[in-house]
């Protein structure tokens, strides 16, 4: 393999090994605080979400006092998964295994023939292992172990470098939720949502909206922020050249892209008409699930329907076709910045296989948020081995 005097930090193994895989889904996934979903997921007792974090399943759920608990997903007889996705209304938890029963405070109430065959066995000692929960920004978060770090002291760090938005104010858009299965490791994935190097150049055509030449970037501890402001062509207009209506609780003058990435995988997309969290799922050393949801202002349809007609005059001079090819399969023809990102991820991840593989010689300059995160990713994994 052609070694560049600046190759990155981490080795090409640890975007294909199956070791490096699984030594970050113990030392880091099994070891932060993971995404589980918005506050308003669970809204009555029973209601629950699952989720993997590393190693662990954690099923998260309202307990009949509308307290969020959070467990490992695990029945205490053979480990069986007790609840599978999402759900409302549990009144209790039954492994469909041998049918052993917790309530919603995880506390074992029944175990078949247990009064005839095992009548000195404790159900007291046999409860749910506990994981930590937590909510911060309308966002529930789950960590594995029982007595995680507090969610606030691992957040506050980049509290400041967040947008204005408040979550809570706004609704989701439910139609609007993706789900995108891309063949690549997750790190190259977030080393291409927090390279704003590539933004003027993939994106010419499909986020023009934005100055990236006034990026404001840099980690505090292990996470990522990133501003820069509208366009100023987009931002004199922006009350009709938004394609949404935009944020009303966010001043004019705070008005722009915060693109923060969480350490080590869920991203945020706050901007002048829409609050979003990307959040990266790794599944293999080369393949990993992007989810995203976004939140948007309270309104009517009609109002959208007019901010929709309003912003067409700003948007219909553009071709959105980075190549002007027409070719409705290409993705960088689609109009479609997701679907560009992709096929670069996809593209990196193939050509890890190939002897000419290299960095180029202004990466280290131009890229220098992708060294630090890889550098953060590095030092995670070695502290905690150590």
């Amino acid at each position: 393999m052609a070694i560049a005097k600046n190759m990155p930090i981490l080795p090409v193994q640890a975007y294909t090994s199956q070791d490096w895989f699984e030594q970050e889904q113990q030392y880091i996934f099994s070891r932060t605080w993971q995404f589980a979903g918005f506050v308003e997921d669970l809204s009555d007792p029973g209601d629950y979400l699952t989720l993997q974090a590393g190693f662990n399943n954690i099923l998260v759920l309202l307990d009949e006092k509308q307290q969020l608990r959070a467990f490992h997903n695990v029945c205490r007889h053979r480990g069986t998964q007790l609840l599978r996705a999402s759900g409302k209304g549990k009144k209790f938890l039954t492994c469909p295994y041998h049918d052993w029963t917790y309530n919603l405070d995880g506390e074992l109430t029944a175990v078949p023939e247990r009064k005839t065959q095992f009548p000195d066995l404790d159900l007291k000692t046999l409860c749910l292992h506990k994981a930590s929960v937590g909510i911060w920004r309308g966002i529930i978060f789950v960590h594995p172990e029982p007595d995680a770090d507090s969610l606030t002291d691992w957040f506050s760090p980049v509290e400041p470098y967040l947008g204005p938005h408040q979550p809570e104010k706004l609704v989701e858009y439910v139609e609007g939720r993706a789900r995108h299965e891309i063949n690549a490791n997750w790190k190259i994935i977030v080393e291409n949502y927090i390279d704003g190097y590539h933004l003027a150049h993939l994106h010419s055509e499909t986020l023009f909206m934005y100055d990236h030449r006034q990026q404001e970037t840099g980690f505090v501890g292990n996470h990522f922020y990133f501003y820069e402001p509208l366009a100023k062509d987009y931002l004199k207009g922006i009350e009709d050249n938004s394609p949404l209506p935009l944020i009303d609780h966010v001043p004019k003058d705070k008005i722009g892209a915060y693109v923060p990435m969480l350490f080590p995988n869920l991203g945020l997309s706050e901007t002048e008409s829409s609050w979003s969290t990307f959040y990266v799922i790794p599944v293999a050393p080369d393949k990993s699930i992007v989810e995203i949801r976004t939140k948007v202002m309270p309104v009517s349809d009609w109002r959208y329907l007019m901010q929709e007609w309003k912003s067409w005059n700003y948007f219909r001079h553009r071709k959105w076709d980075k190549y002007g090819t027409g070719d409705a399969d290409d993705p960088l023809a689609s109009g479609d910045f997701m679907a560009e990102d992709i096929y670069v991820c996809e593209q990196q991840q193939r050509s890890f296989k190939s002897p000419y593989f290299s960095i180029g010689a202004t990466a280290k300059d131009l890229e220098q948020s992708v060294y630090q995160y890889q550098r953060n990713v590095q030092s995670y994994v070695e502290q905690r081995m150590s």
